[in-house]
């Protein structure tokens, strides 16, 4: 049994943890720089400075409790 392939392989186990790192690091940070560009873009919520009118609630009478 050759031992020698197991140090060549050992040697590159720094580098590939490193690219290993760096991959899940790009996978995830595509996720995070997606959310923060779809909150940023929202284009369902209506423009900066529409305004909006807004009816005014009907009022419904009061119930006090009488002695």
């Amino acid at each position: 049994m050759n031992s020698r392939t197991f140090n060549v392989l050992g040697g590159f186990q720094s580098m590939l943890f490193c690219i290993g790192i760096y991959v899940v690091a790009l996978f995830f940070s595509i996720f995070i720089c997606s959310a923060i560009f779809h909150a940023v873009n929202n284009y369902n919520a209506e423009p900066i400075g529409t305004l909006k009118t807004v009816s005014a609630p009907q009022a419904a009478p009061h119930v006090v409790a009488s002695r």
